[in-house]
């Protein structure tokens, strides 16, 4: 069994949208923009054999304010220029999805489908949720502070203030 380093997407690996003052995903694949520095992340986490997955609500497909297909243009977008092993998705808009974070069920379900082992594994998130299903799967948590997040304060194993300290952050903790 490998350890995997499961990815946030909206706000770690693109851009979050605002909408007024509300922090969002993005809905089309003109609002999508990876960040500076996700492909370095997931090839570095790769080097080191980590099994690098997305775990992402995307519960505006269930709400109607977006497409499917308009959610599979922008994975495909994001697998031309980061190449994670595979992405997971919990489309539910409600918190009774096992799947939409903070339940664990996304990182579960990828645990068992791909033979991971939540115990050396990590999320890297940018929100308490994130955090919250890291924790209850089992996984340790860093939390990614950024401007659209200032102020959040939740338990995370770590907080970083960019994408480029994720790697070393995991390699001080697996030093300990």
């Amino acid at each position: 069994m490998r350890p995997a380093l499961f990815l946030d997407r909206d706000g770690i690996l693109n851009e979050v949208v605002m909408r007024g003052n509300v922090v969002g995903s993005p809905r089309s694949l003109a609002e999508f923009r990876i960040v500076a520095g996700a492909r370095e992340l997931v090839l570095g986490a790769q080097a080191l054999g980590y099994f690098c997955i997305v775990v992402t609500n995307q519960p505006d497909i269930s709400r109607g304010l977006m497409a499917r297909t308009e959610l599979e243009t922008m994975h495909a977008a994001l697998l031309r220029v980061v190449p994670v092993d595979a992405i997971e998705v919990a489309e539910g808009g409600t918190e009774a999805d096992p799947r939409k974070k903070p339940n664990p069920g996304m990182l579960l379900d990828a645990a068992a489908a791909y033979g991971l082992d939540l115990a050396r594994s990590w999320i890297v998130g940018d929100s308490c949720r994130d955090m919250e299903a890291g924790l209850r799967a089992g996984v340790r948590t860093i939390f990614l502070e950024a401007a659209h997040n200032r102020g959040t304060s939740c338990s995370s194993d770590v907080r970083i203030s960019s994408l480029s300290e994720v790697l070393s952050a995991i390699s001080k903790q697996l030093r300990l």
